[in-house]
């Protein structure tokens, strides 16, 4: 007889990883999908993280490597792939399909697939990748000690990029094409307490100039119309996210964005199929609130396989 798992999870960051600790817990016969044999999703490209309970000052990397610890001690199954579709049969049965012809068979999946970050789609920023043009201020930050550079954004990762940035930068533009920050207070009154740090209001990237590296930027003011060049080294782009939404499109509901609506039990539209983390729609995206979606979805797991116990 055909094995059927009680959970399917997509995705390792925060939600993935908690809904795994819980899953585990129930002793609910599951395994997490991961694109990459490194758990964590965002997380671990983060400097610092100072809002998380308990563990203020732990470096994402850090965190993330102890909730998959957490996961191992509870003997959580993981696996690489992609996942390229799912399917529902009548009788409820979800079919995970991973690229390259891998399949489980489950009656729950929880997709904590998460969001990949935005491009500036401009002029120079596809040819300059990883030569000069950066999406992950962690990973690339060293490279640009002693020069000047520009972060793209204004909310919370794009302000704290900018922090770490200017512990070993020059100079450190951060352009934002408002007028103030979105990112928390706290977070901007030590961004604007570095003396190496200037704010540009109002403006957005144009272009980015350079042939074998960055070189500079072209800049436009929304406001006054007026359009200036800076010469720097590198350029960081930190204007929002993208939901990894693309292989549930036609089989669950998406908003406008590409978000997964579910409400907070992370039911989707289809029963048994639920979304956690940052992939679905609602209005604070933090590890905290990633962590409670893993832990309510595998709550709304076991209320579902316990109503449909004779389905399957």
């Amino acid at each position: 007889m055909e094995n059927i798992l009680d959970v399917v999870i997509i995705g390792s960051g925060p939600a993935g990883l908690t809904a795994a600790i819980y899953a585990s817990r129930a002793e609910l016969e599951g395994i997490v999908i991961e694109k990459s044999g490194m758990s964590g999703g965002q997380i671990i490209n983060t400097y610092e993280v100072d809002n998380y309970p308990g563990i203020p000052g732990v470096s994402g990397f850090e965190l993330a490597n102890r909730f998959r610890e957490h996961c191992d001690k509870l003997g959580m199954e993981f696996a690489e792939g992609e996942v390229e579709r799912i399917d529902v049969a009548e009788n409820g049965v979800k079919t995970v399909h991973l690229e390259g012809g891998k399949e489980y068979k489950t009656k729950t999946v929880i997709i904590a697939g998460g969001v990949k970050m935005r491009k500036l789609e401009v002029p120079g920023e596809e040819e300059l990748s990883g030569m000069g043009v950066s999406y992950c201020a962690t990973c690339d930050g060293a490279f640009f000690k002693g020069r000047d550079v520009a972060v793209v954004g204004g909310g919370d990762v794009a302000v704290e990029d900018a922090i770490f940035l200017a512990r070993v930068a020059r100079k450190v533009y951060v352009i934002h094409r408002r007028d103030e920050f979105r990112a928390a207070k706290s977070l901007v009154r030590r961004l604007l307490e570095m003396d190496n740090v200037e704010i540009i209001w109002d403006s957005v990237v144009e272009q980015i100039n350079g042939s074998d590296m960055v070189t500079g930027l072209c800049l436009f003011n929304k406001k006054t119309g007026e359009k200036r060049e800076l010469t720097l080294d590198g350029v960081f782009v930190a204007v929002g996210n993208i939901p990894l939404s693309k292989s549930y499109e036609g089989v669950l509901e998406l908003d406008e964005n590409g978000y997964i609506i579910a409400g907070e039990d992370c039911q989707s539209s289809v029963p048994g199929i639920f979304a956690a983390g940052d992939i679905r729609t609602k209005p604070l995206k933090q590890i905290i609130t990633a962590a409670a979606d893993g832990a309510n979805a595998v709550t709304a797991v076991e209320k579902y396989i316990n109503e449909a116990s004779g389905s399957f």
